[in-house]
C-alpha cells in the first residue's frame, strides 16, 4: 500500500503557493512560481517539478532569493522587454511581461524578452510552451552556475545551459524541444546519487577531471556536454545568448544555487516569433508535417504529448511521494 499524496491541480498549486508565501515570497511571485512547478509536473518533467520546489524553498529561507523581489521591467525600444529579476525569480518577470511579449511579438513579427538577476529559471519549456499556446513561435536560453565541462577542460565552466524551442500546431498541440546542453540534466545526477544508483559512463567528470559512474563524484566534478566538442559549442553558444546578451553572470562568477546567501544571478533569453507573418498556414502546414514524419517515418516527435499528459493529470491527480508533500508543508520563515 503506497503512502503517496494525491492531489487535484488546484490543490498543487495551493501546496507550492503557501509553502512560498510561508518563507516569505510576495504573493505575485508565488503565484508564478506554483503555475510553473505544477505544469512541469503535469507534463512529466518531475525533476523540474515538485523535487526542485524545495530548492526554491530552501534559498527563500538561506537568502538566495530576495523573498519581497518585484521584477523591474524596461522596454528600449519597441520589440524589447529587459526584466531585472531584482534577485528574485524569473518565472515571476516572465508572467509580468507574458502579455506585451504577446502582443509586441504579434504586432511586431518578433519580440525578445530578456531576465537576469535571477535564481535558476527552473523548466525552460515552460517559458516556449506558453508562448505556443498563443500562437507564436519561440526559442529561450538560459544558464545558471558553472556545472559543465567546455570543451578541452576539465573543469565545470558552463552550467547545463539548456536550450528551449516551441512551435504551435493548429489543433492547440505544438512541438516542444527543451534539452540541457550536458549529456543529462543535472538535477538527475542529484536524484542518482539520493537513490544511491550509479549514473551512466560519459555523463560527468570526477574532481580529478576523470570519468566517473559515482554521482557523489560526479556533483564534485563536472558534468559533460552531449556529443562531445559540439555539444559544448552549443552550451558556449547559450553562454552568449543568456548571459552575454542580458547582462547576467557569466556561469563561471555566478554563485551556487544551493549553498550561501547570493543569488547566482542567472539569464535567461526568450525570442518570440508571429509565424503568421512569415508563412501562411504555418500550424496546418507543420502539423501535417508532424503527422508525416511520426506516421510514415517513425519519428519521435519531442512536446507533442504534454497537453494530453496535462490533460490526464487533471482528471487522475498529481501523486507526491509523502516525503515530498511533508516536507514541502513543513517549511516555514526562519
Amino acid at each position: 500500500m503506497t503512502d503517496d499524496v494525491t492531489l487535484s491541480p488546484a490543490e498543487a498549486i495551493e501546496l507550492a503557493k503557501t509553502a512560498l508565501m510561508r518563507v516569505g515570497m510576495v504573493e505575485a511571485g508565488a503565484t508564478a512560481l506554483a503555475g510553473a512547478t505544477v505544469d512541469a509536473e503535469m507534463a512529466g518533467k518531475r525533476a523540474v517539478g515538485f523535487a526542485h520546489l524545495t530548492d526554491y524553498l530552501r534559498s527563500l529561507v538561506d537568502g538566495r532569493i530576495v523573498a519581497r523581489a518585484e521584477p523591474l521591467l524596461t522596454s528600449p525600444v519597441p520589440a524589447i522587454l529587459k526584466c531585472d529579476a531584482m534577485g528574485g525569480v524569473a518565472q515571476h518577470g516572465f508572467s509580468v511581461a507574458h502579455e506585451e511579449l504577446v502582443t509586441k511579438a504579434k504586432a511586431l513579427g518578433i519580440a525578445i524578452f530578456t531576465a537576469h538577476n535571477s535564481y535558476t529559471t527552473g523548466e525552460l519549456g515552460w517559458y516556449v510552451a506558453r508562448l505556443a499556446q498563443e500562437g507564436l513561435v519561440a526559442i529561450a536560453a538560459t544558464n545558471g552556475p558553472a556545472l559543465l565541462a567546455g570543451s578541452g577542460s576539465r573543469q565545470p565552466v558552463y552550467c547545463t545551459n539548456p536550450l528551449a524551442f516551441a512551435a504551435p500546431l493548429h489543433d492547440g498541440r505544438f512541438l516542444l524541444i527543451d534539452q540541457a546542453s550536458s549529456a543529462t540534466a543535472f538535477l538527475k545526477i542529484r536524484e542518482a546519487a539520493a537513490r544511491g544508483e550509479a549514473i551512466p559512463e560519459g555523463w560527468a567528470l570526477d574532481q580529478d577531471g576523470e570519468p566517473t559512474i559515482d554521482p557523489f563524484a560526479a556533483m564534485q566534478g563536472a558534468l559533460l556536454a552531449f556529443g562531445g566538442e559540439r555539444g559544448a559549442n552549443i552550451a558556449l553558444m547559450v553562454e552568449v545568448l543568456a548571459a552575454g546578451l542580458t547582462g547576467a553572470n557569466w556561469s563561471v562568477d555566478a554563485p551556487d544555487f544551493q549553498a550561501g546567501e547570493t543569488s547566482p544571478g542567472a539569464g535567461l533569453f526568450v525570442l518570440a516569433l508571429a509565424p503568421q507573418l512569415l508563412a501562411d498556414g504555418f500550424s496546418a502546414r507543420l502539423a501535417a508535417h508532424v503527422e508525416r514524419l511520426s506516421g510514415e517515418y517513425g519519428v519521435h516527435i519531442p512536446g507533442i504529448g504534454r497537453v494530453e499528459r496535462q490533460r490526464q493529470a487533471e482528471s487522475a491527480g498529481i501523486v507526491l511521494p509523502r516525503q515530498l508533500f511533508d516536507s514541502i508543508s513543513s517549511f516555514r520563515r526562519n
